[in-house]
């Protein structure tokens, strides 16, 4: 403010505007040599420091991307070999899976032949003791219709038979209802 009153008490006596804003010629001079001087002491002495800190800092952050970017490489080699492993796992485990399937269904054809095997001894033995228990029945019938057909005979004829006749007798009467069946 103190800038503006002084300006608007120059103008008004008589000074141009112009003088004002600007310095002196010898000003001019003094301050063109003093920005040159201060800028060769800053080109000789502050430049290059700050040319080198600026450098060094710049090969420091190149440094740390460069080393970022390698980890990421690393990174990414990892996650390929987890991926690889990750997949590695999936097919042993479907193989497992598969083995397991195929073990089971194995099994189940061993349990049922093993099943088929048990119930057709189980019928052979059942059609031995039918088998069995008809020859048996056939021959306690024999030995009924003998003793039937030898007194039933002996009452016809009213004389006994010797027992080597009427077994013949028998045998005969037998296998005719043999091959009638």
């Amino acid at each position: 403010m103190n800038a503006l009153l002084l300006a608007a008490e120059g103008g008004s006596e008589g000074g141009s505007g112009l003088s004002i804003i600007l310095p002196a010629a010898a000003e001019l001079v003094y301050g063109a040599i003093s920005f040159v001087i201060v800028y060769f002491v800053l080109a000789k002495f502050a430049f290059p420091k700050l040319n080198a800190m600026l450098e060094e800092r710049s090969s420091a952050i190149q440094g740390r991307m460069e080393e970022a970017e390698r980890t990421r490489r690393e990174a990414d080699e990892v996650k390929s070999q987890y991926q690889a492993q990750l997949g590695d796992a999936k097919g042993e485990a479907n193989r497992i899976i598969e083995e397991a399937k195929q073990t089971a269904e194995s099994l189940r054809r061993d349990i049922v032949a093993k099943a088929e095997a048990e119930a057709q001894a189980i019928v052979s033995r059942a059609q031995n003791e039918v088998a069995n228990e008809r020859d048996r029945a056939l021959q306690e019938l024999r030995s009924e219709v003998g003793a039937l057909s030898v007194q039933l005979a002996s009452k016809i004829v009213e004389k006994e038979l010797d027992p080597a006749a009427h077994q013949h007798l028998v045998d005969e009467y037998i296998q005719k209802l043999s091959r009638t069946n």
